[in-house]
């Protein structure tokens, strides 16, 4: 699941564009068509790339902020060297982790929200999850479902697997769904295996103030959240970051930032508007499915530095401002090139 800005969502409804989720586009034409990958006149082995990628960000966060935690959504593929559940997990990229995210276990599949995923992904997702579980990563669910069975089912699926779990109301994951948190408690939460429950919300449509207040007013154990403003170019001050590190009952909470690391987002403060006719070596074409996303090269030292690694990058910006740490998303994107 990838964010949009709010002037993005307000612009894509009203030319009726927008769908449940993604937006279905014709790929741009006329950017340049470059080969599919290489590196140093190799093919791209992509899953590989990804993984190290993700360890580096890790590394390098946590040299600077040491405890910073990393959560890695949808990256089944990338446990294990070959994407077989009966491998052993990969051990460098496991240990860059503190949690996987799995969106669509139990309900919501392809974008269809109240949609049972079928049996045969589900069980292979489940294992995924379990082995990550095993491995000592907190596995946080997110489903897309409404209806109250399908809600109660959704939290109890997860936490007999051992897991957390939210079950989002709305798709575009704006809203915060009415009821007090599953397994909601008063308990201080200092790491996610503390945690009992979390709430996804990456899509400010209510203005800054009254969105920091609608969070600041909840008991949820994690929130995640995107790092900035409404304007999409402002960072959330570390006082207002700090301020949500506080239950509405008084526990200790942690918040952790959204961060698209495996496409470029257009409404980003990085984002150049000459990249439509001349992009950089890094960026690939418009993700058909999601306005605003580019596929990116991301093993390539352009992209890598706009993420991590100096004063400037996205990574810093998520320290500066006092993140507990990083939402990383789309982790999958291996899947695209491997395809192509």
């Amino acid at each position: 699941m990838y964010t949009l800005r709010s002037s993005f969502l307000m612009a894509l409804l009203l030319t009726g564009a927008f769908s449940c989720t993604k937006s279905m586009q014709q790929q741009e034409s006329g950017r340049a068509k470059m080969p599919a990958g290489t590196k140093d006149g190799v093919p791209v082995d992509y899953r590989q790339e990804l993984r190290t990628f993700i360890q580096d960000i890790s590394a390098w966060a946590r040299g600077k902020q040491p405890g910073f935690m990393v959560v890695a959504q949808n990256s089944s593929e990338l446990l294990t060297t070959t994407g077989d559940t009966s491998d052993p997990v990969v051990t460098a990229y496991v240990n860059a982790l503190n949690g996987v995210g799995r969106e669509e276990l139990v309900y919501g599949f392809e974008n269809h929200d109240d949609a049972p995923t079928p049996a045969g992904i589900k069980k292979e997702w489940t294992a995924f999850c379990k082995k990550a579980k095993n491995a000592g990563l907190k596995v946080l669910v997110t489903d897309y479902c409404t209806t109250p069975a399908k809600v109660t089912a959704s939290y109890n699926t997860s936490n007999s697997n051992g897991f957390i779990s939210f079950a989002a109301s709305h798709r575009q994951l704006d809203n915060i769904p009415a009821g007090t948190p599953y397994q909601e408690h008063g308990g201080n939460v200092s790491t996610l295996a503390d945690a009992r429950n979390f709430l996804y919300l990456i899509n400010n449509g209510d203005g800054d103030t009254k969105f920091i207040n609608s969070l600041k007013a909840t008991n949820y154990d994690v929130l995640v959240i995107d790092a900035f403003s409404e304007d999409g170019k402002t960072v959330w001050s570390k006082a207002v970051v700090n301020s949500l590190k506080v239950k509405k009952n008084g526990g200790k909470r942690l918040v952790l930032a959204y961060m698209s690391m495996g496409q470029a987002e257009q409404y980003r403060w990085y984002w150049k508007a000459e990249w439509k006719t001349n992009p950089p070596a890094w960026l690939e074409n418009l993700d058909p499915a999601w306005d605003g996303n580019y596929y990116v090269r991301y093993w390539m030292p352009g992209w890598k530095e706009l993420i991590y690694g100096n004063a400037s990058s996205y990574t810093q910006k998520l320290i500066d401002a006092g993140f507990d740490g990083t939402y990383l998303d789309p982790v999958d994107a291996s899947s695209y090139w491997e395809e192509k």
